[in-house]
């Protein structure tokens, strides 16, 4: 097991992550009795061994305490065409599982299950998400009556808008925007923030460990080496340092690109190409009119507004010229 997904198991491995991941991005499920979380030790393999990162858990419905939602776990940094069908393998194991074990009988009904994929990938996730879509069949045809349904539901955090994310109090939006590439100013306030929240939750210790280790991660992303502190507070010294040689690796990779193009301007390019992936990273798709902007703006402009980016809590804002400089 890869060391982010063993950091993330550890994460979901704790009732409140968990708890906090629902309320917040499955709101379907958020009338469930979240103090009767029960992990499930999942004990089956199938032909290739599975994942050890996965993490299952079972929740009480309200119908009584004999039906269970049980909740799969996948944890994913790269986007998998075939998730749909391991997530049939995966759902068909579990339920044999649970026979075995409940030993249900002929006319006992089978737990509802949800599949959540928890996807970190700096691209977008692109596979699809309902097994159907991936069946060579006409739309018509008679066979769809016997083809499995099989449907997982994706949260694939960077797509999240940061400005969206900032208006949620909880460790799980923090998670998603720690996951996101940010600026070392941003992340300076995004380390404040979490600092805050556990100080207001002081029996969340142990989390609080695990977050200063996606701290570390998220650090080592932006240049930074070890050691690290241990304290988070006492990381904000080592992002200030960073902040500008980041930018200038942003600028150099994005003038690189434009040069090697061939376009005539290509430091311009270049400078618009990363503002736009700064931009995309924090706050989600740019809308027409701010590509437009950008794609007409001189080098000044674009110094201006990159600047802006880095700081700036909403895509609004690093265009409003009141604030400008």
């Amino acid at each position: 097991m890869a060391e982010s997904d063993a950091l993330y198991h550890r994460l979901f491995s704790h009732p409140l992550m968990v708890e906090q991941l629902l309320r917040e991005f499955v709101p379907e499920v958020t009338d469930l009795d979240f103090n009767r979380l029960q992990r499930v030790n999942a004990k089956f393999h199938g032909r290739r061994k599975r994942r050890e990162g996965d993490v299952i858990w079972r929740l009480p419905t309200p119908q009584g305490d004999d039906i269970y939602l049980y909740l799969l776990l996948e944890f994913q940094s790269r986007d998998d065409w075939w998730m749909a069908v391991r997530t049939q393998v995966y759902q068909g194991l579990l339920w044999q599982q649970v026979i075995a074990e409940t030993k249900l009988k002929a006319g006992d009904r089978l737990p509802p299950l949800l599949m959540l994929v928890l996807y970190n990938g700096e691209r977008r996730w692109t596979a699809p998400s309902d097994l159907a879509e991936m069946i060579a069949l006409p739309a018509h045809s008679p066979l769809w009556h016997w083809q499995p349904r099989i449907r997982y539901h994706l949260l694939d955090m960077g797509a999240f808008p940061g400005d969206e994310l900032a208006r949620r109090d909880s460790l799980a939006a923090l998670l998603f925007r720690l996951e996101q590439r940010q600026a070392p100013e941003v992340l300076k306030g995004l380390i404040a923030e979490m600092v805050g929240w556990f100080r207001q939750h002081p029996g969340a210790a142990d989390l609080k460990l695990l977050f200063t280790e996606l701290v570390h991660t998220a650090m080592k992303g932006l240049g930074a080496t070890p050691p690290f502190p241990e304290d988070l507070m006492e990381a904000t010294p080592m992002l200030t340092t960073l902040g500008e040689s980041w930018k200038q690796q942003w600028l150099a990779e994005g003038r690189a690109e434009g040069e090697a193009k061939g376009e005539a301007k290509g430091e311009a390019k270049g400078k618009a190409d990363a503002l736009l992936r700064l931009l995309g990273s924090r706050f989600g798709p740019v809308p027409e009119p701010y590509r437009l902007r950008i794609a007409a703006a001189d080098l000044d402009e674009l110094d201006r507004l990159f600047d802006r980016a880095l700081t700036a809590t909403t895509l609004d804002a690093v265009f409003d010229e009141t604030k400008r400089h």
